[in-house]
């Protein structure tokens, strides 16, 4: 009967199944990633496969009023995160307009005003959102997120130079 020796083997280094994580093939993909950007320009969209799968979900639950995996009807915050997470992928407000209905307005009580103010200090949602779940600029100038005298360029904290352009 041979004994086995205690001598520690000296053991070849693991080779993964694929080769994804390997410098060469990461090297790889950024040079073909920056190829695509130079070629294509700034103009295309810079939008990859989830993301894009993402935008369509969220424009999907907007327009429907509900949550595409239980059925169940959107809050009033779960609108203004999908809102707002659209508005970060580069979706314009007239887009948003087009895909779902506005809620009409809300009558305005304190609870209501201080909720938003609240709201906004903690989120800092963009003014166009708050339309999405029925809060008008009435009620936004109220809760002292746009200046008190309406105009178009009357969100509170833009400067005047920016005004007159």
């Amino acid at each position: 009967m041979a004994s086995r020796s205690r001598e520690p083997r000296e053991r070849a280094p693991r080779v993964s199944a694929n080769r994804r994580g390997s410098p060469e093939a990461v090297e790889k993909r950024r040079a073909a990633r920056h190829f695509n950007e130079v070629v294509l320009g700034p103009s295309a969209p810079r939008l990859d496969g989830r993301t894009e799968k993402k935008r369509q979900r969220l424009l999907e639950e907007l327009a429907s009023g509900q949550l595409r995996s239980s059925g169940r009807s959107l809050k009033p915050i779960d609108v203004l995160l999908r809102v707002h997470g659209l508005l970060e992928l580069g979706e314009t407000i007239a887009t948003l307009r087009r895909s779902c209905r506005l809620p009409k307005p809300l009558p305005p009580t304190a609870a209501l005003i201080d909720s938003v103010r609240r709201l906004h200090e903690a989120y800092a949602f963009p003014i166009e959102a708050y339309a999405f779940v029925g809060i008008d600029e009435a009620l936004l100038r109220e809760a002292g997120l746009l200046d008190p005298k309406p105009g178009p360029a009357s969100v509170r904290g833009r400067s005047a130079k920016s005004n007159a352009a």
